[in-house]
């Protein structure tokens, strides 16, 4: 592509017990790239990127962030790289408002009585939900709506809006279609090409192909924890990835670099 990726894995081993999940994977996530993972169950997909996102760690192999190395050890620590994963479930409380969900466990505060007690600034906390649910370009009636009152497509969209609250770079979605109608499949699309345009890279972990083929710019294919092939949406067709998921061959084990 003529520029330096934004996120490098590689070697990327990862076991559990007897059961080898990741065997020397590589990825490559560029600036302002939508990035489709793709593979059968249990091909690693979500082990890779929850390795990527702090949540497991790795055992082998090793994390470039703009070209330097990093340790994630926890989803703090990855979130403060600007990387952000949004679960199939979103992971949303559907007792509160959407601006308590968007700055669940992260309120901006202030001191009061010396720093004896810190007060949530409640009305800062709905501005922002605005503002973000609006460059998602999502309606929004009230930042205070109660979250199990939304729409599938409306919880996904507070779930991103969590994501970019704190200037996500790297957003990761895990099955983002699975519990959505097909209308808000489609709003979900267009929510991603906006945040692409807005300069974010995205990662979509999806079993639906023609998503990927109508939105991505590259598809990388795993199988069985290896590296299958990586190609441009526009260079490959929706039958080559299924012949590649279903049959295809390793092109190498990755470049085994052992990380510490």
């Amino acid at each position: 592509m003529g520029v330096q990726p934004l996120v490098q894995m590689q070697g990327i081993y990862k076991s559990f017990g007897a059961v080898r999940a990741l065997q020397g994977v590589d990825l490559e996530l560029y600036p302002s790239e939508i990035l489709g993972l793709v593979g059968d169950n249990a091909a690693g997909k979500s082990t890779l990127m929850k390795i990527l996102s702090g949540a497991v760690p790795l055992d082998r192999g090793r994390i470039l962030f703009e070209g330097k190395l990093v340790h994630y050890a926890s989803p703090r620590e990855a979130r403060a790289h600007g990387i952000e994963m949004v679960y199939q479930d979103f992971a949303v409380c559907g007792n509160l408002g959407m601006s308590d969900n968007v700055f669940m466990g992260r309120w901006p505060s202030r001191r009061i009585l010396g720093g004896l007690f810190h007060v949530v600034q409640d009305a800062a906390i709905a501005k922002r939900t605005v503002d973000l649910i609006g460059r998602l370009r999502i309606d929004l009636n009230s930042p205070r709506t109660l979250v199990e009152t939304l729409s599938g497509g409306q919880r996904q969209a507070v779930a991103i809006a969590r994501a970019m609250a704190f200037d996500a770079r790297v957003v990761i979605m895990d099955e983002p279609t699975a519990s959505i109608s097909v209308k808000a499949i489609g709003e979900l699309l267009h929510l991603m090409e906006e945040l692409k345009a807005q300069g974010v890279s995205i990662i979509i972990i999806t079993h639906r192909l023609q998503d990927v083929m109508e939105t991505a710019d590259r598809v990388m294919v795993l199988r069985a924890g290896q590296r299958v092939d990586c190609r441009k949406v526009s260079e490959t067709s929706l039958d080559e990835i299924i012949q590649l998921i279903v049959r295809g061959k390793p092109t190498s084990a990755g470049t085994g670099i052992e990380g510490q």
